[in-house]
Order: structure tokens, then C-alpha cells, then sequence
């Protein structure tokens, strides 16, 4: 891309206010990350679209100049908003934040995102639970794929953004093999720069999801970025780029960072636990990132139970650093075609912790 290659499979960090939490932008880059993600809903309702693009767009605004895909806002407006009335043309909302009254159509998340100058685009969907009855899984897919087209052509229509970036279409269907192959017939005859599988990882359990994805990633164009939305667990990653996924975001490594929970090779520690209390060890031994290269877990440990901003910027910075080189792993082992025997050796190790 313009900004910068984004080498896949890839794991972008999540910055949906336009910081990825608890870390500085030169810190998100050292960790390995090639691209973050950033979100249509929270930046239109704050700070505003219009604000952001008057102060030079949102990689100037935040410090990042590499590649940022934005999400359309969807899943948020579902899961956000208070009173929402979705009808064809888009979703009437409530703010999270204050109550006022917004519209939120494909033709104005492709704007939004517009405005912030993102390099990948996300078409605007309809989400409903994958508890939802069979046939308002079906309603919402299709409505999703009218959509789908309308936010294509409001894409096609951003002159010289539309030139620089790229949008994906989120193929939809909940764990139903059928309507996922509808969801992704419509989009590719749409046609995107990519394609993302959206409805997953929404409570379904990581059984439920991997069976989804056994049959729904080949249904998108192997020859396109594949993306799986908000996933997710370091675990749940390796299975689906064995499945075929190249691309992933989650809210986990960060939001584990500000709770107490570190991911390791040996499974996640949680950080809080007292025995930790006095140990002189890094919190992952071998690991080359700044938390793990200075201080010991008897002092993240302390941090945590104090309290203290250092404690979740230290366990942000070393999941961080985990979740790229784990994709770093990832990459190597495509190269030398072992990815079987990477993951194998991963998904052991990382589910039988000592």
C-alpha cells in the first residue's frame, strides 16, 4: 500500500479512538505491527470526521503514518447505541455518549471513513447475534449485501481516496454454510480489494467458529487479503490461518494489558497472582520486548496490584510484542512451508502450560 507493506498474516493492534491504549505510536511500530485499526462509530461521535479531516486526517491526528483500516461502525452500532431502528437505508441510532440522534447509511460510513483518509475501507454491514432465528439471519445477510454494493459505489465515487485505498466486503451468515456462500457469491460479484468474515467471535465458542471457518474461507478469492474480524485468542488465530485467514484484530493483547493477563508461549499468566510476588524472572523468559528486557514479574506484579499506569503500558507493550512475533512465527513458517508442524508445536505447547 501507499503507506507501507503490510505483511501477512497480520495482526492489527486496535486503536478505535485513535490510540491504540496505553501505548505510544513509535511503541505500537516497534513491536512488529505494519497496520492498526481504528473505528467509524467512535470517531464520527468523537472527536467528528469533519474535525479529524480539517486537522489533516487521522494517520496526522494520531502520529501513525503507516496503513490503518477503519470497521464501518456496524457491529458497534449494534452493540453500543441505545434505541436503534434499522430500516433499508441504514441504522437510527443514539449516541453511547450523550443520547443524540444519528444516521448511519453505507453512503455515510464510507464517507466517514473517507474523511479520516483510511487505507482500507470496511463496507457497512448489518450484525445480528448468531442466536438470532434462522430467518432474520437470512434478512440481515442480504440486507447486508445491499448495502455491501451501495457502500462499493459510494467508495467508487472518493476520486483519489478511492485511488490510494482499498475496501473489503464481510461476507455474513452466521454458522449457517449456506447463507455464508450466498453472502460471498454477492460480494464477489460486487467485487472488493479484499474480503473479511464478519459475525464470528461473538459468543459462539472456538468449536462452533473453526467449524464456520472450515467452510467459509473457501469460499472467498484465495487470491485477495482473507479477514477475520475481532479474533481474537493467540490460539483461535493459529487455527485460522491454517484455515486460510490473512488477517486479524482483537481488542485481547491490549485490553488482557490493562487487566493483568500476559500471554506467553506456555498460555496466558495473570499477572495479579500472588506468586509472582517475589519473582526475579521477566514475565516471559527469551522474550526480546522492553517490559521483559528491564523488569522482573515481581515488579510488574507490584505495579499491577498498585494500580499504577506503568503496570498496564508494561503488560500492553509485552502482549503486544507476543501477538507479532507469534504472526512473525506464522510468516516463517509459510516461507519454509512448515506450517503444519509450527502450529502443531504452537497449539501444544501454548494449551498445555506447565
Amino acid at each position: 500500500m501507499e503507506r507501507g507493506e503490510i505483511r501477512t498474516p497480520a495482526f492489527m493492534p486496535v486503536g478505535t479512538a485513535a490510540t491504540v491504549k496505553a501505548m505510544r505510536p513509535e511503541e505500537v511500530r516497534a513491536s512488529g505491527a505494519d497496520i492498526i485499526l481504528g473505528n467509524t462509530y467512535h470517531l464520527m461521535l468523537r472527536p467528528g470526521a469533519e474535525r479529524v479531516a480539517n486537522l489533516g486526517g487521522l494517520h496526522k491526528f494520531m502520529g501513525w503514518e503507516r496503513p490503518i483500516l477503519t470497521d464501518s461502525g456496524g457491529y458497534q452500532v449494534m452493540s453500543l447505541s441505545e434505541l436503534t431502528k434499522t430500516s433499508e437505508e441504514g441504522v437510527r441510532f443514539k449516541s453511547h455518549l450523550d443520547g443524540s440522534t444519528h444516521m448511519l447509511t453505507p453512503e455515510r460510513s464510507i464517507e466517514v471513513q473517507r474523511l479520516l483518509g483510511s487505507d482500507i475501507v470496511m463496507a457497512f454491514d448489518e450484525l445480528v447475534p448468531t442466536t438470532s432465528p434462522a430467518q432474520q439471519q437470512r434478512a440481515a445477510m442480504e440486507r447486508s449485501m445491499r448495502w455491501a454494493k451501495r457502500s462499493k459505489e459510494e467508495f467508487d465515487r472518493g476520486g483519489e481516496h478511492a485511488d490510494r485505498a482499498a475496501i473489503f466486503g464481510i461476507q455474513q451468515g452466521a454458522l449457517n454454510e449456506t447463507m455464508r456462500r450466498a453472502s460471498a457469491e454477492a460480494l464477489i460479484e460486487i467485487g472488493f480489494d479484499g474480503y473479511a468474515v464478519g459475525g464470528l467471535a461473538v459468543g459462539e465458542g472456538q468449536e462452533a467458529m473453526l467449524g464456520c471457518l472450515d467452510f467459509a474461507v473457501g469460499m472467498l478469492p484465495a487470491d485477495k487479503p482473507r479477514y477475520l474480524m475481532g479474533v481474537g485468542k493467540p490460539d483461535d488465530v493459529v487455527e485460522a490461518v491454517m484455515r486460510g485467514i490473512d488477517m486479524f484484530d482483537c481488542v485481547l493483547p491490549t485490553r488482557s494489558g490493562r487487566t493483568g493477563q500476559a500471554f506467553t508461549a506456555d498460555g496466558p499468566l495473570n499477572m495479579r497472582n500472588a506468586r509472582f510476588v517475589e519473582d526475579s524472572e521477566p514475565i516471559e523468559p527469551g522474550c526480546p520486548c522492553p517490559a521483559c528486557t528491564q523488569f522482573s514479574r515481581a515488579y510488574v506484579h507490584h505495579l499491577v496490584k498498585a494500580g499504577e499506569i506503568l503496570g498496564a503500558m508494561l503488560m500492553t507493550q509485552h502482549n503486544l510484542w507476543f501477538y507479532q512475533r507469534l504472526m512473525q512465527g506464522l510468516r516463517d513458517a509459510i516461507a519454509s512451508q512448515r506450517l503444519q508442524a509450527f502450529a502443531g508445536e504452537f497449539l501444544q505447547r501454548y494449551r498445555s502450560p506447565a
